[in-house]
């Protein structure tokens, strides 16, 4: 028992030592975790510096070793000036291009200034040597003859030269220039070649494709003396649609295939390239313009057609405006078609006054046909839908009633703006004087002839044929719209004027021959010999009347009208002839009355009709 306590007691003490032991440790082994951690702290800014200076020593090292190899490649300039001056060869772009490359570096790491400028002038030769053949491309794909077909066919670029430019323009982009490397002894002189390339191009494309229109606006300048007015108008708008076509293709080539595509210069280069194309449409339209003043009443519809043409293209003229450098100073277009405006005003005063002048210096016998400017007016009127926007325009600038010059108005002068008029009601005013003139004056050259009875017919077949061809059968199904309520009363008035003057004077004379004189006394000589005048002189003036119209036709254009006329003659004729004679015929005036009546009614009525067959 007294050993086991003291091996119990050993056991304790031993115990006590060892914690006391792990104590010491754990107290030694926190204060060395303490220090570590206020090393740590201490050493880590130093840490990172030195990664940092590691990186830095690393970027250094791999720098002096591009130096060293710059400057190593150095030692060949000479080769490297032979391939620049030699130029580019078919097949080497790609070498020439890296020649050029590795002398923009050697000029980047020179430490001679001297030997840089010298470098400097060789890329500069080497931009200029690039730029020829850049200049060479370009002329072979605007050179040769353009397409001399009738039908337009826009010139393009070949395609196997775009595959050879595409890339070296990519190259000549990357040249340096003072914008992107100012410090380079070669951007200006780089720059100024660029310019001047540029400028060939332009110069080039420009004429190139002045040449491909040119023979077509002439072709059309041409047709327009034997051409339909209507038609050669639009074939000229056509003509500048395809001259637009050009600029619009040619801005998008523009921006594909120049060096230098900064805003300014391209818009500058635009410029240059437009001149001869908007100087050819100038002298086109020109000349168009002055076929129209030398004969304005023949070419009117020729120039309301070109100019209904041109206004249609004015927003795309708008968009070409924008894109050249001197935007807003000059339109072509708008100048144009001011001069085409100002021929058109003139247009409208100067046809009616020809309606007037018609009626002047006709005196004398004449044919009963259709009078030359009836013939016209109709085929004017039913052209009018055809331009039917460029009329209306025409005449809201002119000024509602301002066509009637020498009636108080002056053109240019009084009436409402434009945006106040509705084109379609001045048209209708318009038209209304034109009708309104071309009867005045048929009723002018119906009087001025020596005998009455022509000029009736005249009359007649003139207002008949005019109301049908602009009122009742149009050749233009669009024509009524333009006719007013008062013109259609005014072309009905005068029809039926001219048909009542056509009865007097032809038939007049034959029912007042048959009237019967009251103061006679029936049964007696007297009354039976003025009888028997009556029928002589009745059938010897119906002879007149059938000579009358051997002679002449009545409403020759119109089967139908005619047909109607001669019933109308026979209603007025016949039943006056039949009353006389079956009265006459009661009183017993001659035992021998077949001497007298020498037609029956009925017979009369035969011929009568057979005039109008």
């Amino acid at each position: 028992m007294d050993d086991d306590s003291a091996e119990i007691e050993l056991l304790e003490q031993n115990l006590n030592k060892t914690r006391l032991i792990s104590q010491r440790m754990t107290s030694i082994l926190t204060s060395f975790d303490s220090r570590l951690v206020k090393l740590e702290k201490s050493i880590l800014p130093l840490y990172t510096s030195t990664q940092k200076l590691k990186l830095r020593a690393g970027n250094i090292d791999r720098a002096l070793l591009k130096i060293d190899e710059v400057a190593s490649s150095q030692e060949g300039v000479a080769v490297e000036e032979a391939l620049i001056l030699r130029g580019p060869q078919p097949g080497q772009l790609d070498e020439y291009k890296d020649g050029l490359e590795r002398l923009n570096a050697a000029i980047a790491f020179k430490a001679s200034a001297e030997d840089s400028r010298d470098t400097a002038r060789l890329v500069e030769t080497g931009a200029k040597k690039l730029t020829q053949l850049y200049t060479k491309l370009v002329a072979e794909g605007s050179s040769g003859s353009p397409s001399l077909g009738l039908e337009f066919t826009p010139p393009t670029f070949p395609p196997s030269l775009l595959a050879s430019l595409r890339p070296l323009v990519a190259f000549l982009r990357t040249l340096p220039l003072p914008s992107t490397h100012p410090s380079h002894p070669a951007a200006p002189g780089i720059l100024a070649t660029l310019k001047e390339a540029q400028r060939g191009y332009a110069d080039m494309r420009g004429n190139w494709n002045r040449r491909g229109l040119e023979m077509h606006g002439k072709r059309v300048v041409d047709r327009a003396e034997t051409l339909d007015g209507v038609e050669a108008g639009r074939e000229f708008g056509r003509w500048v649609d395809h001259l637009l076509g050009v600029a619009e293709m040619e801005y998008t080539l523009l921006a594909d295939l120049v060096p230098l595509t900064s805003g300014v210069v391209l818009a500058s280069t635009y410029d240059t390239l437009l001149a001869p194309l908007l100087s050819l449409f100038t002298d086109t339209l020109s000349s168009l313009t002055s076929i129209i003043k030398r004969s304005l009443h023949k070419y009117t519809f020729l120039a309301l057609s070109t100019y209904s043409s041109l206004s249609a293209l004015q927003t795309r003229w708008e968009v070409l405006l924008t894109r050249r450098a001197s935007a807003g100073a000059t339109n072509e277009l708008r100048d144009g078609l001011s001069a085409i405006r100002a021929v058109c005003l003139r247009s409208f005063p100067e046809f009616l006054a020809d309606l007037k002048m018609a009626a002047m210096g006709k005196g004398g016998e004449m044919s009963t046909g259709l009078a030359d400017f009836t013939v016209t007016t109709v085929e004017y009127m039913n052209r009018i839908p055809e331009v039917q926007e460029a009329v209306g325009s025409a005449l809201v600038g002119l000024g509602d009633g301002n066509w009637k010059m020498g009636d108080g108005k002056q053109v240019g002068k009084g009436g409402k703006s434009g945006g106040d008029v509705n084109g379609q009601i001045v048209m209708e005013h318009y038209i209304y004087d034109v009708v309104t003139t071309v009867l005045a004056s048929l009723t002018t050259v119906s009087r001025t002839q020596r005998r009455g009875a022509f000029g009736s017919i005249f009359l007649l077949n003139n207002v008949s044929y005019f109301r049908d061809q602009v009122d009742r059968q149009p050749w233009n199904p669009c024509r009524p719209s333009l006719l007013s309520k008062p013109t259609q009363d005014v072309l009905s008035s005068a029809l039926r004027t001219a048909k009542a003057a056509y009865f007097d004077s032809n038939f007049s004379a034959l029912m007042q021959t048959l009237s019967e004189d009251s103061r006679e006394k029936v049964g007696g000589s007297a009354w039976k010999a003025g009888v028997k005048e009556k029928f002589t002189r009745f059938y010897d003036l119906l002879e007149e009347v059938k000579e009358r119209h051997r002679l002449v036709r009545v409403l020759e254009e119109d089967g139908e009208g005619r047909e109607k006329v001669g019933e109308e003659v026979v209603k007025l004729v016949v039943p006056v002839l039949q009353r006389f004679t079956q009265k006459q015929r009661e009183k017993e005036f001659s035992k021998s009355e077949w001497l007298y009546i020498k037609l029956s009614a009925e017979e009369v009525e035969t011929q009568i009709k057979s005039f109008y067959k």
